[in-house]
């Protein structure tokens, strides 16, 4: 079963109307019997499935023992990350996967869907109609 979502709105800007493709990810601790949902950037750029530091809070994960630190780089230069470990399971409305994450060092920037063990497992559509579509 496809799984669809609508663009986030965010607004004019000096070059139009700005709409980002968003998805609602359930992600699952792997120390205790709980899951989030966080709503990621679709970001076929993004290397990494990435999310706020934060996140690691709630889902009881200890960036220092469950995860081994980095650098990533992109468009805003380079940036602390922490890997996780082992593969956390991610849930896109029924489709569920294990995935690679890493954290960002700080909560300033958005979460990331990327492609590596996450993005790349599902065919995925962008429409013109503001919608994004995960297909199994």
């Amino acid at each position: 079963m496809d799984v669809k979502f609508n663009y986030e709105d965010n607004g004019p800007s000096p070059f139009g109307h700005i709409y980002r493709p968003v998805a609602k990810v359930s992600l699952t601790s792997l120390s205790v019997n709980k899951s989030i949902d966080v709503w990621m950037v679709v970001d076929t750029g993004a290397d990494y499935t990435i999310v706020p530091q934060h996140i690691s809070k709630k889902l009881r994960i200890s960036l220092e023992r469950e995860c081994y630190k980095d650098i990533t780089f992109g468009v805003g230069g380079n940036q602390v990350i922490y890997f996780l470990k082992n593969k956390i399971t991610a849930k896109i409305g029924n489709l569920e996967r294990k995935i690679p994450l890493a954290f960002f060092d700080n909560n300033e920037v958005p979460a990331l869907l990327g492609r590596l063990g996450f993005l790349e497992t599902f065919d995925t559509e962008f429409l013109k109609s503001h919608t994004v579509v995960f297909k199994s």
